[in-house]
């Protein structure tokens, strides 16, 4: 598989792509500002490249997403100009790391507390959320829950839209495994906005590391 992982430099993508070069054969394009200076360790790797670039550039995006199977994208930002440069290269699966509370769907005094800390989800990112709902693309957004790091801790569960968010924290390292488990089944989650929390934070009011 070839995969462009955009926002390259962030700490799930960086996850991504040590569990990618030791576990596949898979070819990365590591896409992100000054991505040959803070990614410059996978230089001389010959299953790499690397782009320096930003989200808001879509002639950059588009020439990035040629040849390319499918994207990872470590944050939601910019959707839109992704979406458009997908859809001008026709390239069609993407995975993005969003977040929680798009459709105001975390109730209960996690909810509150949730609230209390970040406010509601903003009217920009909502929008990019039903655009991507409605590109045609097969997308995979993933709404995850408060993030930490537990090395070995790759234990996740998920909600679909409509159903209540549930799960107060989950780990980096599990998002992982998820990102890497769709990678490995194409038809796992396409066109689904999934919550993603670590079993047993159901009934936390917060997470247990705040």
């Amino acid at each position: 598989m070839k995969l462009l992982i955009l926002g390259a430099a962030g700490q799930i993508s960086r996850m991504l792509t040590e569990r990618l070069l030791n576990e596949s054969d898979d070819e990365l394009t590591l896409y992100a500002r000054d991505a040959k200076q803070r990614l410059g360790q996978y230089a001389d790797n010959d299953r790499v490249t690397l782009i320096d670039g930003d989200f808001s550039d879509q002639a950059l995006l588009e020439k990035a997403m040629t040849g390319q199977d499918a994207v990872f994208e470590g944050s939601d930002h910019e959707l839109g100009t992704i979406v458009a440069a997908m859809r001008a290269t026709g390239l069609k699966r993407i995975i993005v790391a969003g977040v929680l509370g798009v459709y105001n769907e975390v109730g209960g005094k996690f909810g509150d507390w949730n609230r209390a800390m970040i406010g509601d989800a903003s009217a920009q990112r909502k929008q990019w959320v039903s655009d991507l709902e409605n590109s045609g693309l097969d997308y995979t957004y993933m709404r995850m829950s408060w993030l930490y790091n537990q090395s070995g801790n790759t234990k996740y569960a998920l909600t679909q839209k409509g159903e209540p968010f549930v799960g107060a924290q989950v780990t980096r390292e599990a998002v992982v495994q998820y990102v890497i488990d769709l990678l490995n089944n194409p038809g796992r989650d396409v066109k689904a906005s999934v919550g993603v929390y670590e079993p047993g934070s159901e009934k936390l009011d917060k997470p247990s590391f705040y």
